[in-house]
């Protein structure tokens, strides 16, 4: 399996979800982000990571709460927002990020 640092090394935008499973905005979150993939396709990666269960890289990120959405590109850092974010922010933010 590739490490976080090589998933998020790509030339496209990566979505990283950090959520919980016992976390009800982490579900209600989970068609939206779906539907975002179903929209946009191959041209961006998303990636759900239980905070649970990856407990070092949630500290190395600060996460204090889920779902907590993260935007990657070439490595980079350029999108973070904690809660419920609607699927258009997160297409116009993935698209910028493009």
């Amino acid at each position: 399996m590739a490490s976080f640092s090589e998933l998020i090394a790509i030339n496209k935008p990566v979505l990283i979800d950090f959520y919980a499973e016992w976390c009800g905005p982490c579900k209600i979150m989970s068609p939206v982000l779906k539907e975002v993939k179903d929209e946009l396709g191959e041209s961006v990666s998303v990636i759900k990571i239980d905070v649970d269960r990856n407990r070092e890289l949630s500290q190395k990120f600060g996460i204090r709460g889920v779902p907590t959405f993260m935007i990657f590109r070439d490595g980079k850092q350029i999108w973070r927002q904690s809660g419920i974010v609607s699927k258009e922010e997160l297409i116009s933010k993935l698209r910028q990020a493009g």
